[in-house]
C-alpha cells in the first residue's frame, strides 16, 4: 500500500502568480493527496485570487508565523506523510520529492531538506548578511543539537503521521525557529532524522531581516535545546524548566 502524502505551504504576502506555478509544479512532480496552503495577513485581492487553486486554501487576518501555519496545516491533514515547503518555490518540485522520498519509503521518521550539504546545488545565492547568518547559525546548532546537520532552516521538510503525532506537543516556536525546533525535538524524542541534498534557488522578497532574526533564532536555539534537554531528563534543565511557567504548545493555542 502506498502512503498517501499530505503537503502544507505557509505563505506570507505571497506573489500568487509564482505560488500558482510551484503548485502546478508539485502536483505534476509529486502528486500529492492534499495540498494545503496557509495564508498569513492575506489581503482581499489575494484570497480572492486563491479561490480558483487547485487546494485547499487557509487564511489568516493576522501574521501567526511561519511555525504556527505549518502546525495548523499539518493538524488539518489525514495523511500517511506531511511535508510543507516555503511558497516562493526555493525549493524546486523535483527536490521537493527527493525529501519526501525517504518519509514515504520508511526510511526515516523525518527528512530534512539541505541547502548546505556537500551534494546539494545553489542555483543563485542569498545576500553576504543572509549567508554568513545561516552559515553562523547552522554552526551553531551542530555543536548545541544532539542532530547533526548542514542546514536546519531550509523551508523544505517532511515527516511521517506517527512522527507527528509524536513531536506535536513539544512544539512552541510560531515563526522562522519552528524548523531548528522541529529537529531538536525529533533528536531528543529518538526519530530518526535524515539529511537530503536539494537544488535551491534563492528568491528576492524573503521576510527574513538579517539582523533583527538571527538575534531572534539564536534565542530560540538555546530554547529549542533546553526543551530537547528536558526532554532527555537532564537535570540541570528539568530543575530550570521547574522554576518557570510552562508556555501553551502551538496546537493548545487558540487565537
Amino acid at each position: 500500500m502506498t502512503d498517501t502524502v499530505g503537503l502544507v505551504l505557509p505563505a506570507y504576502r505571497p506573489d500568487v502568480e509564482v505560488l500558482a506555478d510551484y503548485v502546478d509544479a508539485i502536483r505534476e512532480t509529486v502528486e500529492p493527496d492534499a495540498i494545503r496552503i496557509e495564508v498569513d495577513a492575506a489581503s482581499d485581492r489575494v484570497r480572492s485570487e486563491l479561490d480558483t487553486f487547485p487546494a485547499t486554501v487557509n487564511t489568516a487576518p493576522y501574521r501567526r508565523g511561519k511555525g504556527a501555519a505549518i502546525t495548523e496545516g499539518f493538524e488539518a491533514l489525514g495523511t500517511d506523510v506531511l511535508a510543507f515547503a516555503d511558497a516562493d518555490g526555493s525549493t524546486p518540485a523535483n527536490s521537493l520529492a527527493d525529501v519526501i522520498s525517504p518519509v514515504a519509503s520508511g526510511t526515516v521518521d523525518l527528512a530534512a531538506g539541505s541547502r548546505r550539504h556537500p551534494r546539494s546545488t545553489v542555483v543563485s545565492h542569498q545576500t553576504w548578511a543572509r549567508r554568513f547568518m545561516g552559515d553562523g547559525f547552522a554552526w551553531l546548532a551542530r555543536r548545541l543539537l544532539e542532530v547533526p546537520l548542514h542546514d536546519y532552516q531550509c523551508g523544505a521538510k517532511a515527516i511521517s503521521a506517527a512522527g507527528w503525532a509524536t513531536v506535536r506537543d513539544h512544539l512552541y516556536e510560531p515563526g522562522f525557529a519552528w524548523d531548528v525546533e522541529l529537529v531538536a525535538i525529533a533528536g531528543a524524542l529518538d526519530l530518526s532524522v535524515g539529511e537530503v541534498p536539494i537544488e535551491w534557488h534563492d528568491r528576492p522578497g524573503s521576510t527574513v531581516a538579517p539582523v533583527g532574526d538571527a538575534v531572534r533564532l539564536g534565542q530560540a536555539l538555546f530554547r529549542s535545546r533546553h526543551r530537547a534537554k528536558r526532554l532527555r531528563d537532564d537535570r540541570l534543565h528539568t530543575a530550570v524548566a521547574a522554576a518557570r511557567d510552562d508556555p501553551t504548545a502551538l496546537v493548545d493555542r487558540k487565537e
